[in-house]
């Protein structure tokens, strides 16, 4: 065994207060970092579920004109089906409506795309329209569509169902196409628009540009001439303010974890510091009996690696016990209306938490060669003349 660590072994470490500044400090950073995860994943996935990443619509990008409709199966579909990354292509009828329950007047968009729901007319509206109507499963949802003519349908509700992220102030109201597509007087192969969902790990501001870019070259390539024309939009281009915002937490969370890791390293040095002071005699000695600088370094570091150890395995098992409560049970609720979500996403991604434990201990250490230097001022005659 190296003499180093046979000694670290057996120094006494007091340093309780630093080992709990470095649990401390790695439990904000990873709940940071679980924090900042579940942000992008929860808003990246509501923003699909809401538009799709990118959106194939008319040239004026509005899906409720109903004179506007677009083919469903264009000829250019299928050579999009085969772009790396999509993962989904869906068609969409949208169609603004005016909801009446008892004295509840509400305006939504329905959002009508394929399902297999049996009932007639079914529809799925959100939390917060059932809360301001009144509506709960199994009412009937009188709604009046406006446009050359007035029309109404009498709706059922088959489910309510809560908002992920609400990007604007819309209350979607999902039906199924084919009711919509008979409101707009249109065939089965017309629609407003095609949403193209790409896959989890492309959900992101430039792969999705990047797949936009090539399905958009792909729809001037292949379009036949008897088509409408039409463009394709991105998730980025149609709601910038919530990737801004995304790029804010990231670099707020850099912030973090830079700080947290320079308050735990300098703790780290407070605590080494003294253990140098209580320890000089020792160090006198083992310069007595030969042991190089480097080597009587290496004891100390090996002393103060176990500490931090310790101190990270505590902040991250205290991290991720909170991850799991707050997954689990949603009990931090935020206000969308600021943030987008109801509640304080958290996703798990132990690549990410590895990365910044194994950073943040390095730097640790790399800031523990500075009281290091100290060693190096002791002389072994003043400290046996002290002793």
């Amino acid at each position: 065994m190296d003499a180093s660590f046979f000694i670290a072994g057996r120094l006494r470490f007091k340093g309780n207060i630093a080992m709990i500044c470095i649990a401390v400090s790695f439990l904000v950073m990873i709940i940071a970092v679980s924090v900042s995860s579940g942000f992008r994943h929860a808003i990246r996935s509501g923003l699909s579920d809401i538009s799709g990443d990118i959106r194939i619509t008319p040239p004026t990008l509005s899906v409720l004109d109903e004179s506007l409709p677009i083919e469903a199966d264009a000829a250019y579909r299928p050579y999009i089906e085969e772009v790396e990354g999509v993962s989904e292509i869906r068609p969409v009828v949208y169609k603004a409506g005016i909801v009446k329950s008892g004295d509840n007047i509400q305006g939504v968009l329905f959002k009508g795309m394929e399902n297999d729901d049996t009932v007639s007319l079914a529809v799925s509206v959100p939390k917060r329209l059932a809360e301001i109507a009144g509506l709960k499963t199994g009412d009937r949802m009188l709604t009046y569509f406006v446009g050359e003519s007035v029309k109404a349908r009498q709706f059922t509700v088959t489910s309510v169902y809560d908002a992920l992220v609400e990007a604007d102030d819309k209350l979607v109201v999902y039906a199924d196409i084919s009711d919509l597509q008979r409101v707009n007087g249109w065939n089965a192969s017309e629609v407003s628009c095609l949403e193209i969902l790409l896959e989890d790990d492309m959900r992101n501001e430039s792969d999705i540009e990047s797949a936009n870019d090539r399905i958009g070259t792909l729809i001037n390539a292949y379009s036949s001439d008897d088509e409408e024309s039409v463009i394709a939009s991105s998730s980025v281009s149609s709601y910038p303010q919530l990737f801004d915002w995304l790029s804010l937490i990231d670099f707020n969370v850099l912030l973090i974890l830079i700080l947290m890791t320079i308050v735990a390293g300098f703790n780290m040095i407070s605590g080494l510091l003294i253990m140098l002071f209580e320890n000089i005699s020792t160090i006198g000695l083992l310069k007595s009996l030969g042991m190089t600088d480097g080597a009587i370094s290496k004891v100390f570091l090996s002393s103060s690696a176990i500490l931090v150890a310790k101190g990270m395995l505590a902040g991250n098992a205290l991290a991720i016990l909170f991850c799991i409560i707050q997954d689990t049970t949603k009990v931090l609720r935020l206000n969308p209306e600021n943030y987008f979500v109801s509640f304080v996403p958290v996703k798990m991604d132990f690549g990410m938490i590895l990365t910044a434990d194994i950073l943040a201990f390095v730097l640790i250490m790399l800031l523990l060669l500075i009281p290091c230097l100290f060693i190096s001022k002791v002389d072994p005659a003043d400290t046996v003349r002290v002793r």
